[in-house]
């Protein structure tokens, strides 16, 4: 029994995303798509902290999502732009993640994102995955395999040329187009935001870009942009407490030839005696 059981084996197990390539040797289409990701993801940090304060989340950024086994490996990988899986560490096993690998998570993305530097054809292209009658398999497209294998609830395509935006939603198994609202936004229910387009600078560049809002329609605000709001109120609290000290200067000595006690000045001006001898 023995001899049988080691002469038969066991079936290889399926590999792991340190056992996967974590790249298909392509190019970045343009130099819009690394700093669009960073903007996806640095505008999203107190929406994700809020939906997952314990941490539990990944973002991937033009990294392979696998979804069959293949030879070579890399043809059974879509690599969207930008997406967003819950409820899943942002390490595996102490590692950084080299790719998302489906047969070893089982979590599916709730939103994937393609660049398209095209016209936006081959982030559309829905050919089945089918048998060739030479035998080898038909490569599927992107949109199907989103679709129909994945299943990612919400799928958009931003064609960066003419900054057109798509968004889908998984229906019954389907994909269908989402109409945008009176904000011209795309809402992702599931996360609580809206995706559109807009039109800044970012990174030394002024494009029209992809942000997120949230569902009342106020924008989310990347670090640097918080920070930058942040200053602007103190210096106008600054300035406001100025002008307010400057006021007070200026009516303390008029009050004061009223014939009014310094109390009496410091009860009208919400001042201490100390601060209206001091101002005065």
């Amino acid at each position: 029994m023995t001899q049988s059981l080691n002469a038969t084996g066991l079936p290889p197990a399926f590999p792991d995303h340190t056992q996967l390539p974590e790249s298909d040797g392509t190019f970045v289409k343009n130099f819009q798509e690394h700093p669009q990701s960073i903007l996806l993801t640095d505008s999203l940090e107190s929406t994700l902290q809020t939906l997952h304060p314990d941490g539990q989340y990944a973002i991937g950024q033009d990294c392979g999502i696998y979804w069959r086994e293949t030879d070579p490996p890399e043809r059974g990988a879509e690599a969207p732009d930008w997406f967003y899986v819950p409820n899943v560490p942002p390490l595996l096993d102490g590692e950084i993640r080299r790719s998302y690998v489906i047969w070893r998570e089982y979590m599916v993305p709730i939103i994937a994102i393609k660049l398209a530097s095209g016209d936006g054809s081959e982030e559309r292209d829905n050919t089945p995955l089918s048998r060739l009658p030479e035998g080898t398999n038909q490569k599927p497209g992107k949109f199907w395999v989103y679709e129909q294998i994945i299943r990612i609830p919400y799928y958009a395509i931003y064609t960066i040329k003419t900054s057109q935006l798509e968004v889908y939603n998984c229906v019954n198994a389907r994909y269908c187009r989402l109409e945008p609202n009176d904000r011209g936004h795309y809402l992702i229910e599931r996360m609580g935001v809206e995706l559109g387009v807009w039109e800044g600078s970012y990174q030394n560049q002024t494009q029209r870009w992809l942000r997120w809002w949230d569902n009342q329609g106020n924008l989310l605000l990347t670090g640097s942009e918080q920070a930058r709001l942040e200053r602007l109120h103190t210096e106008q609290e600054r300035q406001r407490a100025d002008r307010v000290e400057q006021t007070q200067r200026d009516a303390i000595p008029q009050l004061l030839a009223m014939g009014l006690t310094v109390e009496q000045v410091a009860q009208a001006l919400s001042l201490s005696v100390e601060e209206v001898q001091r101002l005065g």
